[in-house]
């Protein structure tokens, strides 16, 4: 690990507040200028730990460094921090540009100076020219880069980002996270991003710790987390998943010779210490390395027979759901090609093959009951 990739050091953080544990134990470091997401559902911590980051909340126990300084003792405005909120916290009763400059409050800046950061960080934010509006009169997207603006013009080595793009529309949003993901870039500024939507952490960010319960499940880069997930909770949340339950038959030169629900008897290459012979397992495989046919082809070396329960056209793929002997759930499927043999549609109860290439599947623990 290089300096840089130790900008930021959290180590053995946990928060209790009374008899709830937000954080537990949480240890992670975050390199200068890196796009760092805490992705996970609601009440899972990532809120909590950005507010101890901030310095708005202390550790019960741990510490958090920042370019070698500790924080426990630094109070929220004198850290190299800076903060946006979900909800922007614009006051309505300022212009813009008098919201932005409010961040400047506390320093012991000219006002000519001031004037020139406003304008700066305007430019910055793509709002030249709306320096005299207020606030009813700035649509969403614009509200959210007052709030940003209002953080960047502080200059922090460090920004954090609680849900901010979470009252945008649909469109709105994916237009934002390009430009928030150019800013960071360009500006070269560590943003740790808090997010509850997987997508949105995978489109923006360089690594991203999954969380739940106050736990890091597994951090990586957003390639890693979803083609090498190291639990069944990773794995069905980031992206879709398909599970079936597995027994692992032998285990030799690191190979895996499992028997699936559904799946038939498979071979996975593992290195897991749980993939022990007896063991019990999920084997898990994204709907998009399923392939459709109508027929067997005898060149498919992985395959099982299904029956056709659905079919959806999204433009520029399809989505199936196959019923397969021994498993519980439908096989969801994404595919842009199907081997069809009678046309270009298949019918609901439609015999059907599905087959994948060897290092489709995935062996994961059985997670705890």
């Amino acid at each position: 690990m290089s300096g840089d990739e130790s900008y930021i050091q959290i180590s053995d953080v946990s928060k209790h507040f009374g008899p709830v544990v937000a954080v537990d134990n949480i240890s992670v470091s975050i390199a200068r200028g890196e796009f760092f997401s805490l992705l996970g559902s609601s009440g899972c911590g990532k809120t909590t730990l950005l507010r101890m980051l901030a310095g708005f909340e202390s550790p019960t126990t741990g510490e958090i460094y920042i370019d070698g300084l500790p924080m426990s003792e630094k109070a929220p405005h004198h850290r190299p921090t800076n903060m946006v909120f979900q909800s922007y916290a614009i006051f309505p009763h300022l212009d813009v540009r008098q919201n932005i400059a409010f961040g400047l409050r506390t320093e012991k800046v000219s006002k000519e100076e001031a004037n020139s950061r406003v304008d700066e960080t305007l430019e910055l934010v793509k709002l030249t020219g709306f320096g005299d509006r207020r606030s009813n009169e700035l649509s969403g997207g614009q509200r959210q880069r007052i709030a940003l603006a209002r953080a960047l013009i502080k200059h922090p080595k460090v920004l954090l980002l609680d849900e901010p793009l979470g009252a945008l529309d649909k469109k709105l949003r994916e237009e934002m996270q390009i430009e928030l993901r150019s800013l960071q870039q360009s500006l070269g500024i560590t943003f740790i991003f808090v997010t509850h939507d997987q997508e949105e952490a995978i489109t923006l960010s360089d690594r991203i710790a999954v969380m739940s319960e106050g736990k890091a499940l597994q951090i990586g880069s957003p390639k890693d987390l979803y083609n090498t997930p190291v639990s069944v909770e990773v794995a069905d949340f980031i992206g879709q998943m398909n599970f079936v339950d597995a027994e692992v038959l032998d285990v030799k030169s690191g190979v895996a010779v499992i028997d699936t629900s559904g799946l038939g008897k498979v071979k996975i290459p593992t290195s897991a210490d749980f993939a022990q012979k007896g063991a019990r397992g999920v084997v898990a495989i994204r709907p998009e390395k399923l392939k459709i046919s109508e027929k067997k082809s005898g060149a498919l070396k992985n395959a099982v027979e299904g029956t056709l329960k659905s079919a959806s056209y999204y433009g520029n793929r399809s989505h199936y759901h196959v019923t397969v002997e021994g498993s519980d759930q439908p096989m969801a499927v994404a595919s842009q090609e199907v081997d069809i043999a009678s046309g270009n549609t298949l019918d609901s109860d439609t015999p059907v093959w599905l087959s994948w290439e060897d290092g489709a599947l995935i062996l994961l623990p059985q997670p705890p009951a």
